[in-house]
């Protein structure tokens, strides 16, 4: 049998027969009963531990080491010389870049910076480490994303613009900003890839647990924002606006977690949701709700679906009429007024307080109208005469609808003021990777499509992290 074991099960089993020939005197003490030893016993069956299993073979450490979390190597190279020695050995930091970072490592790259594993993982990776993840630029009035990688033996961070973007099922594109590059250097350098004059150039990052912050001295930094704008008519709207700016603070964005029981997979949607372009907006489900949250643009409005409040479409006769359409829209609006006005006269137990789908099952009631919706056929849609959209190009039919609200606050720069409003409308499902939204006020209709891009490091640490997130983006 002990052949037959790999090097995990012999190192464990091993590690147990250390233990046990190696129990010092507290333990002894307290198998049969006795009273513990004196405090200055312990350093002595510490150092009897460390050297039984120092007694293990090299390459049976070498493999044990590679499996251990990259941040306890560096106290267990403190136990003792040998496993001091051991942990200089290459292949255990090789593979803690692989598996820990996805490097795909390229060994003449290495050799022509000098640096061995060890190296790019302490300089590199290790600092830097909470950098990596998609964040959201929040010191500018049209927000953006950021989208943080490991780049080869680099780490890139690469923005996405409305300008960047044209096709709403297109993927996002990205462009680089900054980069954290290794060099002969005690630690790596964090450089800036923006500027009319000299690209690229030192900065300084100050990284925080959710926040993190570039600055630099250069003052030829500019910002892209998208105000080659025009109307239908083909009219400049707004001139090109390019401004200076040597600091830029971000902050940290998760994907929404998935359930079963979602009425589609949460994430990332793209849409045309004004003249700026494209804008990036962020699905996720909470029980009875469903939440929309723009994530990049001039504002930060927030859609509410309501998803015990469906709007049946009989063979789509529902669209061939817009005033019986609005007609039942403003119904439910009223009837939603009404019920918030008396949740907010009681103490506690508004319906936002109710549990999130996501951090378990869903509700029954919940379950069972998504199960049913889910076995019926699609109808046929199409957009009510009088409806506008930017994007015609939208599916043919539909799964089913919902009572949605949005709520907006912007400020419309062209003429400097804000607007601020509350808008009923009619949330329409197409497929796992559309749907869409119509302002019943406004009579206008948005296509929201899938993002297809991949994101890594975006897994919220918990439930209460994602809402905290969610929380502070919409305010």
């Amino acid at each position: 049998r002990q052949e037959c074991q790999g090097p995990a099960e012999m190192a464990a089993a091993e590690g147990k027969r250390c233990r046990q020939e190696c129990q010092g005197p507290a333990e002894r003490a307290a198998a049969y009963g006795k009273p513990a030893p004196a405090p200055a016993e312990k350093h002595i069956e510490a150092d009897r531990a460390v050297g039984c299993c120092a007694d293990l073979p090299v390459e049976m450490l070498v493999e044990i080491f590679a499996l251990l979390p990259g941040t306890d190597l560096p106290n267990l190279a403190l136990a003792c010389t040998k496993f001091h020695r051991i942990l200089q050995t290459d292949s255990i930091w090789r593979q803690h870049c692989r598996e820990e970072f996805g490097l795909c490592e390229n060994l003449q790259n290495l050799e022509t910076i000098s640096m061995s594993y060890r190296e790019v993982y302490a300089k590199l990776f290790h600092p830097y480490r909470h950098i990596l993840g998609l964040w959201q630029l929040d010191t500018e009035g049209y927000r953006t994303l950021l989208n943080v990688v490991v780049d080869g033996l680099c780490i890139t961070g690469w923005k996405n613009g409305p300008w960047l973007n044209t096709d709403v099922d297109g993927s996002m594109q990205f462009k680089p900003v900054f980069r954290i590059r290794l060099t002969e250097r005690t630690s790596a350098t964090v450089e800036s890839m923006e500027g009319r004059h000299s690209r690229p150039h030192n900065r300084h990052a100050t990284i925080q647990k959710d926040r993190f912050t570039t600055q630099c001295n250069k003052t030829d930094h500019i910002k892209d924002l998208p105000r080659r704008l025009m109307d239908e008519l083909g009219r400049l709207l707004i001139h090109e606006d390019r401004q200076q700016y040597d600091c830029l603070t971000y902050r940290r964005l998760y994907l929404p977690p998935s359930h079963p029981d979602d009425l589609i997979r949460p994430g990332l949607f793209q849409a045309n949701c004004n003249v700026f372009g494209l804008s990036i907006a962020m699905l996720s489900f909470h029980g009875k709700y469903a939440r929309l949250t723009k994530v990049t643009g001039d504002s930060n409005p927030s859609l509410e679906i309501h998803l015990m409040r469906r709007i049946q479409l009989p063979n789509g006769e529902m669209f061939s009429n817009f005033n019986e359409l609005s007609r039942v829209v403003q119904e439910i609006d009223e009837q939603v007024i009404r019920e918030q006005q008396q949740q907010q006269q009681q103490e506690d137990g508004t319906e936002e307080s109710e549990g999130h789908g996501w951090q378990g099952p869903a509700q029954q009631s919940v379950r069972e109208s998504r199960a049913a919706a889910s076995e019926e056929q699609p109808v046929p849609f199409f957009l009510p005469v009088g409806v506008l959209s930017v994007d015609q190009n939208y599916p043919r039919t539909c799964r089913m609808c919902f009572y949605a609200v949005d709520t907006v606050t912007f400020t419309v720069t062209l003429h400097g003021f804000a607007c601020t409003g509350r808008f009923p409308g009619v949330f329409i499902l197409f497929d796992e990777n559309h749907f869409g939204f119509i302002w019943q006020k406004v009579n206008y209709f948005i296509l929201f499509s899938r993002v297809q891009n991949t994101f890594q490091n975006v897994e919220a640490p918990s439930p209460q992290a994602f809402l905290e997130m969610l929380k502070n983006i919409q305010s």
